[in-house]
């Protein structure tokens, strides 16, 4: 094999098109850019998102504020929710497992709300200065 015989596979290439040869080419005449207007002539081109000087449409409508993506990934859990789990060990699974959270949520947040009555060990989730107060007074702890 030589370097200067290297040729694309049959088929790989295509000719380019020959816009304004013609009524044979079947490309003739207006050259496949329609009749008129100004996309029809050269140098006619606007800017993504132009209306031909009519306010854009972006700009017609209002704007809506920041909407958080992840804000449904963690979940808000009661104190007083807690107190009826079993076991003496929560984490994100036992609390999904019994229906305080839903199960698509990726994390967990304790806060203040309601009295915890019994200890128990936190783990993984995240807890309120309030609620680590609470849960360290009657003897459990936060990991």
């Amino acid at each position: 094999m030589q370097l200067n015989s290297i040729k694309p596979a049959g088929g790989a290439k295509h000719a380019r098109r020959r816009l304004g040869r013609g009524i044979g080419s079947g490309l003739g005449k207006t050259a496949g850019r329609g009749h008129k207007g100004q996309k029809s002539r050269s140098g006619g081109f606007h800017k993504v998102g132009f209306e031909g000087g009519q306010m854009p449409l972006q700009r017609r409508l209002p704007k809506r504020g920041f909407v958080s993506l992840t804000r449904s990934d963690t979940a808000e859990v009661r104190l007083s929710a807690l107190g009826s789990l079993p076991g003496d060990e929560i984490d994100i699974l036992v609390l999904k497992q019994a229906g305080v959270i839903p199960g698509s949520a990726l994390s967990a947040k304790v806060i203040l709300s309601g009295k915890v009555e019994r200890a128990f060990k936190l783990q993984g989730i995240a807890v309120t200065k309030g609620a680590k107060a609470a849960i360290e007074a009657v003897g459990g702890s936060v990991e």
